[in-house]
Protein backbone atom coordinates (compact mmCIF):
# COMPACT_ATOMS: atom_id res chain seq x y z
CA UNK A 1 0.00 0.00 0.00
CA UNK A 2 1.34 2.98 -1.06
CA UNK A 3 2.39 5.67 1.40
CA UNK A 4 0.15 8.77 1.61
CA UNK A 5 1.57 12.23 2.52
CA UNK A 6 0.11 15.39 4.27
CA UNK A 7 -2.08 13.96 6.37
CA UNK A 8 -1.56 15.58 10.05
CA UNK A 9 -3.49 14.42 12.88
CA UNK A 10 -5.59 17.37 14.70
CA UNK A 11 -5.68 17.15 18.47
CA UNK A 12 -9.19 17.56 19.28
CA UNK A 13 -9.89 19.57 23.17
CA UNK A 14 -12.20 16.87 24.05
CA UNK A 15 -9.94 13.49 24.71
CA UNK A 16 -11.29 9.97 25.45
CA UNK A 17 -10.54 10.59 29.52
CA UNK A 18 -13.44 13.43 29.22
CA UNK A 19 -16.10 11.44 27.68
CA UNK A 20 -14.95 8.38 29.52
CA UNK A 21 -15.70 10.43 32.62
CA UNK A 22 -19.21 12.03 31.60
CA UNK A 23 -20.13 8.39 30.99
CA UNK A 24 -18.96 6.96 33.86
CA UNK A 25 -17.34 3.80 32.88
CA UNK A 26 -14.02 2.86 30.95
CA UNK A 27 -14.08 2.58 26.99
CA UNK A 28 -12.86 -0.97 25.77
CA UNK A 29 -13.24 -3.73 22.62
CA UNK A 30 -14.79 -7.05 23.90
CA UNK A 31 -13.30 -8.75 21.38
CA UNK A 32 -15.47 -12.19 20.57
CA UNK A 33 -13.64 -14.71 18.93
CA UNK A 34 -14.84 -18.50 18.05
CA UNK A 35 -15.88 -20.84 15.67
CA UNK A 36 -19.14 -20.06 13.36
CA UNK A 37 -22.32 -21.04 15.74
CA UNK A 38 -20.04 -20.72 19.32
CA UNK A 39 -22.75 -18.01 20.24
CA UNK A 40 -20.18 -14.68 19.60
CA UNK A 41 -23.27 -12.78 18.24
CA UNK A 42 -25.62 -14.04 20.70
CA UNK A 43 -23.71 -13.91 24.03
CA UNK A 44 -22.53 -9.91 22.86
CA UNK A 45 -25.82 -9.53 22.66
CA UNK A 46 -27.07 -10.44 25.96
CA UNK A 47 -24.04 -8.80 27.51
CA UNK A 48 -25.46 -5.52 25.85
CA UNK A 49 -28.71 -6.10 27.09
CA UNK A 50 -27.36 -6.39 30.77
CA UNK A 51 -24.65 -3.37 30.16
CA UNK A 52 -27.62 -1.08 29.07
CA UNK A 53 -29.78 -2.48 31.24
CA UNK A 54 -26.88 -1.00 34.00
CA UNK A 55 -26.48 2.43 32.00
CA UNK A 56 -23.56 1.69 30.33
CA UNK A 57 -22.89 3.09 26.96
CA UNK A 58 -22.12 -0.19 24.26
CA UNK A 59 -22.79 -1.06 20.60
CA UNK A 60 -21.83 -4.31 18.74
CA UNK A 61 -20.01 -4.56 15.66
CA UNK A 62 -21.18 -8.03 14.16
CA UNK A 63 -19.60 -9.89 11.28
CA UNK A 64 -22.01 -10.02 8.98
CA UNK A 65 -23.67 -7.09 9.83
CA UNK A 66 -20.69 -5.22 9.12
CA UNK A 67 -19.72 -7.40 5.84
CA UNK A 68 -23.40 -5.57 4.28
CA UNK A 69 -22.04 -1.93 4.74
CA UNK A 70 -18.28 -0.66 6.05
CA UNK A 71 -16.75 -4.34 3.97
CA UNK A 72 -19.00 -5.11 1.63
CA UNK A 73 -17.22 -6.75 -1.46
CA UNK A 74 -14.69 -8.42 0.81
CA UNK A 75 -14.21 -12.71 0.63
CA UNK A 76 -13.30 -15.05 2.53
CA UNK A 77 -9.88 -15.13 1.19
CA UNK A 78 -7.28 -14.69 4.22
CA UNK A 79 -5.75 -11.62 2.36
CA UNK A 80 -9.65 -9.97 2.51
CA UNK A 81 -10.41 -11.94 5.86
CA UNK A 82 -7.03 -9.70 7.44
CA UNK A 83 -8.19 -6.54 5.81
CA UNK A 84 -11.84 -7.38 7.30
CA UNK A 85 -10.34 -7.39 10.78
CA UNK A 86 -7.99 -4.24 10.34
CA UNK A 87 -10.96 -2.65 9.39
CA UNK A 88 -13.11 -3.72 12.29
CA UNK A 89 -9.93 -3.15 14.24
CA UNK A 90 -9.70 0.93 13.26
CA UNK A 91 -13.76 1.21 13.44
CA UNK A 92 -13.30 -0.14 17.41
CA UNK A 93 -10.55 1.97 18.13
CA UNK A 94 -13.04 4.87 17.34
CA UNK A 95 -15.71 3.67 19.38
CA UNK A 96 -13.10 3.30 22.06
CA UNK A 97 -12.05 6.94 21.64
CA UNK A 98 -15.70 8.12 22.28
CA UNK A 99 -16.10 6.42 25.69
CA UNK A 100 -18.03 3.54 24.30
CA UNK A 101 -17.79 -0.44 25.31
CA UNK A 102 -18.06 -1.56 21.86
CA UNK A 103 -18.42 -5.41 21.56
CA UNK A 104 -17.11 -7.43 18.19
CA UNK A 105 -18.03 -10.49 17.34
CA UNK A 106 -16.17 -11.73 14.75
CA UNK A 107 -14.78 -15.66 13.59
CA UNK A 108 -11.31 -13.46 13.14
CA UNK A 109 -9.67 -16.95 12.98
CA UNK A 110 -5.53 -15.49 12.81
CA UNK A 111 -3.26 -14.99 16.20
CA UNK A 112 -1.84 -12.53 13.73
CA UNK A 113 -4.74 -10.68 12.81
CA UNK A 114 -6.20 -10.06 16.70
CA UNK A 115 -2.38 -9.59 18.05
CA UNK A 116 -2.64 -6.52 14.96
CA UNK A 117 -5.96 -5.16 16.62
CA UNK A 118 -4.58 -5.35 20.61
CA UNK A 119 -1.34 -3.51 19.28
CA UNK A 120 -3.18 -0.43 18.25
CA UNK A 121 -4.72 -0.13 20.94
CA UNK A 122 -3.53 1.03 24.40
CA UNK A 123 -2.90 -1.40 27.18
CA UNK A 124 -5.72 -2.98 28.78
CA UNK A 125 -8.77 -1.79 25.95
CA UNK A 126 -8.11 -4.91 24.06
CA UNK A 127 -10.23 -7.38 25.98
CA UNK A 128 -10.46 -11.18 24.22
CA UNK A 129 -12.91 -12.93 24.81
CA UNK A 130 -12.55 -16.90 23.41
CA UNK A 131 -16.22 -17.75 22.97
CA UNK A 132 -14.55 -21.91 23.57
CA UNK A 133 -16.72 -24.11 22.10
CA UNK A 134 -15.87 -27.30 20.33
CA UNK A 135 -16.15 -28.17 16.77
CA UNK A 136 -19.06 -30.40 16.93
CA UNK A 137 -20.95 -28.68 19.15
CA UNK A 138 -20.97 -25.69 16.81
CA UNK A 139 -21.99 -28.01 13.70
CA UNK A 140 -24.70 -29.48 16.14
CA UNK A 141 -26.21 -25.99 16.37
CA UNK A 142 -25.38 -25.02 12.76
CA UNK A 143 -27.83 -22.11 13.11
CA UNK A 144 -27.42 -20.73 9.45
CA UNK A 145 -27.18 -24.28 8.02
CA UNK A 146 -23.31 -23.06 6.76
CA UNK A 147 -21.27 -26.64 8.14
CA UNK A 148 -24.00 -28.72 6.02
CA UNK A 149 -22.75 -26.09 3.05
CA UNK A 150 -19.76 -26.49 4.00
CA UNK A 151 -19.46 -30.24 4.45
CA UNK A 152 -21.06 -30.51 1.00
CA UNK A 153 -18.83 -28.48 -1.04
CA UNK A 154 -20.72 -25.08 -1.43
CA UNK A 155 -19.23 -22.76 0.45
CA UNK A 156 -15.30 -22.45 0.13
CA UNK A 157 -12.67 -21.21 2.62
CA UNK A 158 -15.41 -22.16 5.69
CA UNK A 159 -13.11 -22.23 9.51
CA UNK A 160 -12.73 -25.09 11.09
CA UNK A 161 -13.34 -27.26 8.08
CA UNK A 162 -10.79 -26.17 5.21
CA UNK A 163 -9.51 -23.17 6.57
CA UNK A 164 -7.81 -23.08 10.27
CA UNK A 165 -8.89 -21.67 13.20
CA UNK A 166 -6.25 -20.29 15.67
CA UNK A 167 -7.72 -20.66 18.89
CA UNK A 168 -5.76 -18.03 21.32
CA UNK A 169 -3.47 -18.88 23.71
CA UNK A 170 -4.06 -16.28 26.43
CA UNK A 171 -7.53 -14.74 25.98
CA UNK A 172 -8.44 -12.37 29.08
CA UNK A 173 -12.10 -14.65 29.22
CA UNK A 174 -11.85 -18.01 27.86
CA UNK A 175 -15.50 -18.81 28.13
CA UNK A 176 -17.33 -22.42 27.75
CA UNK A 177 -20.31 -22.40 25.89
CA UNK A 178 -21.39 -26.20 25.57
CA UNK A 179 -23.53 -26.98 28.84
CA UNK A 180 -23.91 -22.87 30.02
CA UNK A 181 -26.99 -20.97 29.26
CA UNK A 182 -26.42 -17.40 27.33
CA UNK A 183 -26.98 -15.88 30.48
CA UNK A 184 -24.60 -17.49 32.38
CA UNK A 185 -22.28 -17.02 29.72
CA UNK A 186 -22.93 -13.13 29.33
CA UNK A 187 -23.02 -12.86 33.23
CA UNK A 188 -19.27 -14.41 33.54
CA UNK A 189 -18.20 -11.50 31.45
CA UNK A 190 -20.16 -8.68 33.37
CA UNK A 191 -18.52 -10.32 36.45
CA UNK A 192 -15.13 -9.72 35.19
CA UNK A 193 -15.75 -6.35 33.89
CA UNK A 194 -16.57 -5.46 37.69
CA UNK A 195 -13.81 -7.42 38.89
CA UNK A 196 -11.32 -5.16 36.93
CA UNK A 197 -13.23 -2.32 37.20
CA UNK A 198 -13.87 -1.59 33.96
CA UNK A 199 -17.60 -1.17 35.43
CA UNK A 200 -19.32 -1.02 38.62
CA UNK A 201 -21.90 -3.24 39.65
Amino acid sequence: MAEVKNIIPHDHTITKENRQALKGHKSCILWYTGLSGSGKSTVANKVEEKMFEMGLHTYILDGDNVRMGLNKGLTFSDADRTENIRRIGEVSKLFVDAGVIVGTAFISPFTSDRDMVRSIMKEGEFIEVYVDTPLDVCEQRDPKGLYKKARAGEIKFFTGIDSPYEAPAKPEIDLKTANRSVDECAQEIIDWMIANKYISA
